[in-house]
């Protein structure tokens, strides 16, 4: 045999066995495909499932959230519905005052019991507003200030200086730092 026919039985026999190779190759390749499909189908199910989870997760934090918000709400209006509850408590022994001193002023005629019934009840009144921080506006003598002072006339004085309140029409109050309602007054020019 002469080396270039050496050559080619080389190279023919390095084709078969590379041939052979791939063939191998591919049957592998085929034997190891299901096995890949499988680990793939595996891991595609453990995520469906993590994703069904998280899923439920939110929808059940979605409805904890709804659920807080409708309680909250309904806590707030109730609240704001019974709000007034401590005063009105405080100030149904007042109430039942004045009617005890109507009915004894009916039976009796006696003025001056009435007087001084109502005077009674009106301190006791009074000294819940205060215990509540209802006070009375001091206008009477005081520059006029429009934040506590409604005028409603103005007079010429000769007693005050210009811009004095001289005379309360009506009381004005406020609610701790809060006005609930300005003094009615006449101011002077």
């Amino acid at each position: 045999m002469s080396t270039g026919e050496k050559q080619t039985a080389e190279q023919a026999a390095d084709a078969a066995y590379a041939a052979e190779e791939q063939q191998e190759q591919a049957v592998e390749a085929e034997a190891s495909e299901p096995q890949a499909e499988a680990a793939a189908d595996s891991e595609l199910e453990v995520l469906r499932k993590l994703a069904e989870e998280n899923q439920q997760r939110y929808l059940r934090a979605q409805a904890d959230f709804d659920n807080f918000r409708r309680r909250s709400r309904q806590e707030k209006e109730e609240f704001a519905k019974y709000a007034s509850l401590k005063l009105i408590e405080q100030l149904l022994p007042v109430v039942d005052n004045f009617e005890r001193a109507l009915s004894s002023s009916k039976e009796t005629k006696d003025f001056d019991s009435l007087v001084k019934g109502l005077d009674m009840t009106f301190r006791q009144l009074d000294q819940l507003l205060s215990q509540e921080g209802v006070k009375a506006i001091e206008a009477l003598g005081q520059p006029f200030n429009p934040e506590f002072h409604q005028a409603v006339m103005q007079v010429e004085s000769e007693e005050h200086e210009e811009g004095f309140v001289v005379e309360e029409l009506q009381k004005g109050y406020v609610l701790k730092d809060k006005v609930i309602r300005p003094a009615m007054v006449k101011v002077s020019v």
